[in-house]
């Protein structure tokens, strides 16, 4: 559990609506929950003084609700009901249906409004087409993309006004709507389906899939074969989406038991722990939204809707943004040119004033951004004067018994250098530590000869050491420990992928292999978007031979969906 958490600030109940939908207005005034018999209009600045109905009358439940995200349409929004879309139009406290959209010919699954263009709305449908609708003129979609199977998710992309991304049980196609004919990237995210989808709101390349096979990866569409990194979780995770501050991830669970509905917060640059917890709802969370920050005011709002119908908002203040801003460098390469077999200048921890310099410039790892060299003598001979209680003290007690690792430690010069030995791999790395540790300071890590790891597993470690570090130190803590642990577990980690992707002949590879010189757009071993009027080739089949045997053949087992029949799917 995160070790942070919070109750809502706010709570009202909606006990009659079965709302199965919820969605926040642009201007951050209204919201609206959908029920079977009536919308619902919340007023979020006074949800208290009651609430507006617009009745319908439809047998089917409404299954996506979002309002139009241009302030200039702010009173319009669009409600998915079966094989149709009405368009409904919110004015002086009154509320009616403008149009119908109609063309599909199953469910529809997901809508959602363009980013750029305000009289576009997209939607997909288990029809296996997904229609681009101009709102100015309703008679037929203006694009029609087609795909093999149905689609769950459609996403507008928040950068670029012409690319868009759908889900299909467990895989992900990239579209751009001028080249409507097939897709322009194909990534096989999951092996189970994928229950939420979004992009990142700051590059046009990234976004985030969140699945039943329990976990949220990360991808960079330019190189579909490899994730960017992964969240892996205990139970199917139902939606997963960007803040819209820092670098931060909200998610939902499916819970196992009832008492699991908590809301969780992360730091896309830190996975191994959730930054906060929002706790509070009795059943699984339906739908979540940001609201819209009040003109003057730094702190952020979290709308909730839950099946224990209850309408929850959580305040973000500014100290629980900071939690996801990112203060560790990102990137292979830039950790990579970090690492240095020459003792760097200490660094001290900048304080929550300076916040943004982190993420303004990639190069505080260098030696130039730190205190000037003059500084350093003057900072030993103080040092030597006094030596602080509190790394003595961290010295005597640390563990020297922990596996495979040799650690010699000098308190007089501030640091220690530690030896580790797996398989045929060894680390050895110079630590340092700053006079004001671990006071908000964190120490120093360097690669000494001889290391024989390489540059790329070099990088992860430090990454992984620099994050555990500073994590112990904003509290204050000691982190030489949970270091050494860390360093250990982790190349025993790298060791054994290494072992396993080398016996295994059905792993797949970690770098994105270069395409077939024949068929240049061949993504996966069972073919691609483009083979969508070719069938799919037969993966398991049995025959009886001359002999009197039985034959049969499978796929791999590392090949197979890991679907349980017994895990529960939100509805």
């Amino acid at each position: 559990m995160a070790a942070r958490w919070s109750s809502e600030n706010v709570v009202v109940e909606f006990r009659d609506s079965q709302a199965t939908a919820m969605s926040v207005d642009c201007l951050g005034q209204h919201a609206v929950l959908s029920g079977r018999r009536f919308l619902y209009i919340v007023n979020l600045d006074a949800p208290f003084e009651g609430h507006r109905k617009i009745s319908r009358q439809s047998k089917w439940d409404i299954g996506a609700v979002q309002w139009n995200p241009h302030d200039s349409f702010a009173h319009c929004f669009a409600a998915s009901s079966n094989q149709r879309v009405d368009l409904y139009k919110w004015k002086d406290g009154s509320g009616e249906v403008g149009t119908t959209l109609q063309g599909h010919t199953r469910v529809i699954s997901d809508l959602d409004w363009a980013v750029f263009e305000p009289d576009l709305l997209v939607t997909s449908s288990v029809d296996t087409y997904i229609y681009i609708w101009d709102i100015k003129d309703t008679r037929k979609p203006t694009v029609a993309l087609s795909a093999v199977a149905g689609a769950s998710q459609v996403k507008w992309n928040k950068k670029n006004a012409n690319c868009l991304a759908t889900s299909h049980d467990g895989d992900v196609r990239i579209w751009d709507k001028r080249k409507p004919s097939t897709a322009v990237e194909y990534l096989a995210a999951h092996l189970s389906k994928i229950h939420g989808l979004d992009w990142h709101p700051d590059s046009e390349h990234i976004l985030a899939t969140s699945s039943q096979d329990n976990s949220v990866k990360f991808w960079d569409y330019r190189q579909p074969r490899k994730y960017l990194n992964i969240l892996p979780c205990q139970v199917p995770v139902w939606k997963a989406r960007y803040t819209p501050f820092s670098h931060g991830l909200v998610t939902v669970m499916v819970p196992q038991l009832r008492r699991e509905n908590s809301l969780l917060l992360w730091n896309v640059f830190d996975l191994n722990t959730p930054v906060h917890t929002f706790v509070g709802h009795d059943d699984v969370v339906l739908e979540f939204q940001w609201r819209k920050q009040k003109e003057g005011s730094k702190d952020y709002q979290l709308v909730t809707w839950s099946r224990d119908q209850t309408l929850r908002m959580w305040r973000v203040d500014s100290q629980m943004q900071r939690l996801c801003a990112n203060e560790i460098v990102d990137g292979v390469d830039e950790f990579i040119e970090s690492i240095s077999l020459l003792p760097e200048p200490e660094k001290t921890l900048h304080t929550q004033d300076t916040d943004h310099q982190h993420n303004s410039s990639h190069g505080e790892e260098e030696a130039s951004k730190d205190d000037p060299p003059s500084n350093l003598p003057e900072e030993r001979k103080s040092d030597q004067l006094g030596l602080p209680q509190t790394l003595q003290q961290e010295f005597s007690l640390i563990n020297v018994q922990i596996r495979n690792v040799n650690v010699e430690m000098d308190a007089a010069d501030r640091s220690c250098t530690v030896s580790v030995h797996c398989s045929n791999h060894r680390v050895k790395m110079l630590v340092k530590f700053p006079a004001q540790y671990p006071n908000n300071a964190a120490p120093s890590f360097q690669f000494i000869n001889p290391t024989t790891i390489t540059s790329t597993m070099k990088a992860k470690l430090l990454k992984i050491l620099k994050d555990t570090s500073l994590q112990k130190v904003k509290r204050n803590q000691s982190c030489l420990e949970p270091c050494l642990r860390q360093l250990v577990s982790c190349l025993e980690s790298f060791v054994n992928q290494e072992d396993s992707s080398s016996s295994n002949p059905f792993a797949l590879p970690n770098s994105v292999t270069p395409p077939l010189p024949t068929f240049a757009r061949v993504t996966t071993a069972y073919g691609s978007y483009q083979d969508a009027n070719i069938p799919f080739p037969r993966t398991s089949g049995a025959r009886f031979c001359g002999a009197g045997y039985l034959v049969y053949f499978t796929r791999p087992m590392t090949m197979h969906r890991a679907v349980s029949p017994t895990e529960p799917t939100p509805r």
